[in-house]
């Protein structure tokens, strides 16, 4: 039983998506600390006030000016910097990795013009002889 969990999981690749959320996951961690740590406070000189993260529009405060409810309009913007930085780098990442595997040999068809293997006699498509 062990065996054939064993070769289902190789068959659907299942260890590579594993290992594809842990490295995803660390990812996320290490630019969430670029966003963070290194891109805001640059940021934050430029923009004024700073903090823009915290910058929110206020709906309802209370008499003694509490805010009640408000929209987090900084909290929003920069989790969809946050997004953009870890998709630039996944992509980023996967060009680098990812190789694209080399397709077989391929030749046309006299006929009809399909593509078809190097190694067959007989075009799939039309079925005249290349």
């Amino acid at each position: 039983m062990l065996k054939r969990i064993l070769s289902m999981l190789e068959g659907l690749n299942a260890m590579s998506l594993a290992l594809g959320v842990i490295i995803g996951g660390a990812i996320g961690k290490v630019v969430t600390s670029l966003t963070s740590d290194v891109l805001m406070p640059v940021i934050s000189l430029v923009i004024p006030g700073g903090s823009w993260r915290e910058a929110e529009i206020v709906l309802r405060r209370t008499d003694a000016g509490a805010v009640v409810n408000s929209i987090k309009l900084g909290t929003f913007l920069g989790t969809i910097v946050d997004f953009l930085i870890i998709a630039y780098v996944v992509q980023w990442l996967s060009r680098m990795l990812v190789k694209p595997a080399a397709g077989a040999p391929m030749k046309t068809c006299g006929e009809c013009r399909e593509a078809v293997l190097v190694a067959a006699r007989k075009c799939r498509y039309c079925g005249s002889a290349v």
